[in-house]
């Protein structure tokens, strides 16, 4: 586990909002040096904290309008191959392994809801899928964030040191 601290925090909310930022622009706006950037970044980049630098995509806004939350039951000892095809399906965004009733909870964009079905009974076509449920988002009341997670983390840290501690950095 790595520690973040407020500076990598501040650094990683001007990453989300402009992830094309220069190390120099970003070292100005911390108020740092641009060495003091370059290392921060290199290290949560090394670190696995950060593991790209992808844009932000408004399905909507590229025909893609429908977004369903997929609940897949799989036959035991399936789930690998299972997986191996979702990969082939281009609406398929993310799959994750779940505990529950459903052993996948795999997210879909799709242009609309026939072509949604479509992407539906091909999931139900693969070998080793036993149920599905599906769940229609309506709108997206929060998008994908991490910013307020890594601020409360960060906070936690910075209120969960010790005197000692203090004096140790120091």
């Amino acid at each position: 586990m790595i520690s973040i601290d407020e500076l990598d925090a501040a650094l990683l909310e001007l990453l989300t909002a402009d992830p094309r930022a220069q190390i120099m622009d970003l070292a100005s706006r911390l108020g740092v040096a641009r060495n003091t950037v370059a290392s921060r970044m290199r290290r949560l980049e090394e670190t696995g904290v950060v593991s790209g630098y992808r844009p932000d995509i408004d399905f909507p806004t590229v025909g893609l309008p429908v977004l369903a939350f997929v609940g897949a039951e799989t036959v035991q000892g399936r789930l690998k191959g299972v997986l191996e095809q979702l990969r082939e399906i281009p609406e398929v965004l993310e799959a994750h392994t779940t505990t529950g009733r459903e052993d996948l909870l795999i997210r879909i964009a799709a242009p609309s809801h026939e072509e949604l079905l479509h992407v539906l009974e091909r999931i139900l076509g693969i070998e080793g899928v036993a149920h599905t449920s599906t769940t229609l988002a309506l709108t997206t009341a929060i998008k994908y964030r991490t910013q307020p997670l890594i601020d409360n983390l960060t906070h936690q840290a910075g209120h969960g040191r010790s005197a000692a501690g203090d004096r140790d950095e120091g």
